[in-house]
């Protein structure tokens, strides 16, 4: 367990604040532990992965800052360009077979994102 991960009940955010759909990255710090993660949303449903890409172990966003590709329709690994099924996390193009991104569980409750 990684204790800079927030625990059960975190708000990260309001749901307004991210586009949709969009995507938006969380770090969080706790003595020398950092845990990243980001929240994708589409409509009133949000989905959250760890952020880290399961091939190489970078964050995804990579220097662009972006979780998606330009269609919004795919997660995007800045550093080499693999694609995730939004919905699974499931790598759909990229340098490995049958890996996935690691979720973070979230949800909406009263306009607002949280951790489970």
């Amino acid at each position: 367990m990684n204790p800079a991960r927030p625990t059960s009940g975190a708000v990260l955010c309001l749901l307004d604040e991210i586009a949709s759909p969009g995507a938006r990255g969380f770090r969080f710090c706790e003595g020398d532990a950092v845990f990243a993660g980001f929240v994708v949303r589409r409509g009133e449903a949000v989905v959250g992965y760890v952020d880290s890409c399961p091939h190489a172990g970078w964050p995804l966003a990579g220097p662009s800052g972006r979780f998606l590709t330009r269609d919004n329709d795919l997660i995007l690994c800045g550093g080499h360009a693999a694609l995730f099924r939004i919905d699974d996390g499931a790598m759909v193009a990229g340098p490995c077979q049958n890996v996935a991104l690691t979720p973070w569980p979230v949800d909406v409750q009263d306009g607002q994102i949280v951790t489970l």
